[in-house]
């Protein structure tokens, strides 16, 4: 029996079962951080949770809050130009519901939501929101801003978690709920005094850090907001519970989610907000399971910008929902000019493998993603042709691509690209895409090797252009890049009673003019006769060859592989003529043999 090292005793993993004994020199020891000073966050009790049976199905409301949460997060905040810029995108985007604003924070805000009223800049179906504390003065300042406006939302916030009753604020929860209560009341009393009958008047409001506050204590203090505002039927009350900082795992957000959602008293006339932040990593997913959990609108910026670690990125939401099959009701279909307009607007650069917009997120380096993707792509089209229909009729199934890139305005250009990395597959879907040539798979690797010699030579990534330059200087002798030991000038062929074909060449050989002759039973196997006579000894291997276009003045592209003196090689030939395309591949691998 084998004694167990001390070590090697079983200790409890993370959900509290024993992990299994393994090597001593493969065990994770201490990291010696001070972890004492942490603690964790609550449970929720609900045995009888729904959420995680549940689906999103359809798009939920989105209010965007690039214009003030986002804003009020930026080293340089946005000039009015640029807050007019992201105004106007977010418009063009389909965006409802913006918060344009904390007016009452200083005049360039103030101003800036008077401009867009004034200016009528903001369509009759937008409903724009504006930012204030619960203070009386703050409130009349927010209230004022709106002035003319035809859709408008007062959010109104006060804090509500333990830590800021006890170190900010020095309040009980009674005082904590009556600032909730009388600011409420104040926003309703100056926007019957100062809007007018032509503002379509509506009201937020936000427990903030619901995410520390403790159930109970969150739902007492919205229902007592509730009493005061009084909802109906055709008079909601949008209640957003933040988590102003993410605490905990995206399963327990859900729970706190669900089970406000069960106990508000008049949920019919309540619309449930989530407005996560990403302290933990996980706001998309907190987002998303609160939606299932009973929330009805999400509010965001877009690319995930806000304080410290952001808002919930509402690109990669909404992405998220399109990429199963479920239309987010905001057009994404111009990332990058939306990822454009947004470093503009912010000064900060969108990473470039960010989800969905990132400049290389549709990007394979790697050899085996290149061959999947490339295959994928080849079966997408054998798939459409199958049912008679087009590519984009049928359901998306490209391995690595969880959308179209196309359907986000991007090209496939940089779909694959080379690097030390990368293998046939990605070399052979840039010649396909990008010049037509469908490469046999021996030749693939022949030419994939050519490559990587390159780059780990010069190292770095190999362009496009650059495969396509290399590939002509090794196959594609032409005028301007003549080599090798011989050049076609013309053929032809003539086929006798017995169906052998001879064939007539003129060419010119190491220098000199010549004409070539032989027979065989077809046009390549007689101009291999004919290469005899100049003492190179060629066999064919494979040959494959297919259409570049469609139409009478289409190309065609042939490739042969031969054994020619010992070595096996691959040509190509591209002509209108098919079987001058076969010659010219033979002389490509010819010319490469002596070379």
């Amino acid at each position: 029996m084998t004694a167990v090292n001390p070590a090697q005793t079983p200790a409890e993993n993370a959900v509290g079962r024993p992990t299994p004994i393994t090597n001593a020199t493969g065990l994770q020891k201490p990291s010696g951080m001070p972890v004492h000073k942490y603690g964790r966050y609550e449970a929720v009790e609900i045995p009888d949770r729904t959420w995680p049976e549940k689906r999103v199905t359809k798009a939920p409301r989105w209010l965007s809050t690039d214009l003030r949460d986002g804003n009020q997060a930026l080293i340089d905040p946005m000039s009015p130009a640029r807050k007019r810029e992201m105004f106007d995108l977010l418009v063009r985007m389909g965006y409802k519901e913006i918060e344009v604003g904390f007016p009452s924070s200083g005049e360039t805000d103030f101003a800036f939501v008077r401009s867009i009223i004034e200016e009528g800049a903001i369509p009759e179906d937008v409903t724009i929101s504006v930012l204030t504390q619960a203070r009386e003065e703050l409130i009349e300042r927010t209230v004022e801003s709106l002035r003319g406006a035809h859709r408008a939302t007062v959010h109104l916030y006060n804090a509500t978690a333990p830590t800021f009753r006890r170190v900010v604020f020095r309040g009980s929860k009674d005082q904590v709920k009556q600032i909730a209560v009388d600011g409420t009341r104040l926003v309703m009393e100056y926007a019957e005094k100062i809007l007018g009958e032509e503002t379509i008047f509506g009201y937020q409001y936000s427990p903030e850090i619901f995410t520390d506050t403790e159930l109970d204590f969150a739902l007492e203090v919205c229902e007592a907001v509730c009493d005061v505002w009084q909802p109906e039927e055709g008079r909601e009350i949008i209640l957003n519970l933040p988590a102003t900082v993410e605490r905990s795992t995206p399963s327990t957000h859900a729970d706190r989610f669900e089970w406000m959602s069960r106990n508000l008293s008049r949920r019919e006339f309540v619309c449930l907000s989530v407005h996560p932040h990403n302290d933990r990593g996980t706001a998309v997913a907190a987002a998303e399971l609160a939606l299932m959990a009973g929330a009805d609108r999400i509010e965001g910026c877009l690319f995930g910008q806000g304080e410290r670690t952001g808002n919930v990125d509402l690109v990669t939401l909404g992405m998220n929902l399109f990429s199963q099959g479920v239309d987010p009701q905001i057009d994404f279909s111009q990332i990058d000019e939306i990822r454009r307009t947004s470093e503009y607007c912010n000064q900060m650069e969108v990473h470039p493998r960010h989800p969905y917009a990132g400049d290389l997120v549709y990007t394979a380096f790697s050899g085996s993603h290149q061959d999947a993707i490339k295959k994928g792509f080849d079966a997408m089209e054998a798939d459409a042709a199958a049912r008679g229909k087009t590519v984009d009729d049928i359901e998306w199934a490209v391995p690595y691509l969880p959308i179209d890139p196309k359907d986000v305005g991007r090209s496939y250009e940089a779909v694959i690209r080379v690097n030390s990395q990368s293998g046939k597959g990605g070399i052979a879907y840039v010649l396909k895409n990008d010049h037509k040539l469908d490469l046999p798979r021996r030749m693939q690797i022949e030419f994939s090797r050519i490559i990587q010699a390159k780059t780990d030579a010069e190292g770095g990534e190999v362009t496009p252009t650059q495969i396509w330059t290399t590939f002509q200087d090794e196959y594609l002798p032409n005028p301007d890049n003549a080599w090798g030991r011989v050049q076609i000038r013309s053929g032809q062929t003539t086929t006798g009673s017995d169906g052998q074909d001879t064939i007539t060449v003129e060419a010119n050989v190491d220098g000199t003019d010549t004409v070539l002759t032989g027979t065989g039973n077809g046009p390549i196997s007689a101009f291999f006769e004919a290469l005899q006579a100049i003492g190179i000894d060629a066999r064919l291997l494979d040959y494959t060859e297919h259409t570049m276009s469609e139409g009478a003045s289409a190309q065609a592209a042939s490739y042969i592989e031969c054994a020619i003196d010992g070595k096996v090689l691959w040509g190509i030939g591209i002509d209108a003529n098919t079987t001058r395309a076969s010659l010219k591949a033979v002389v490509s691998a010819v010319n490469r043999a002596t070379r």
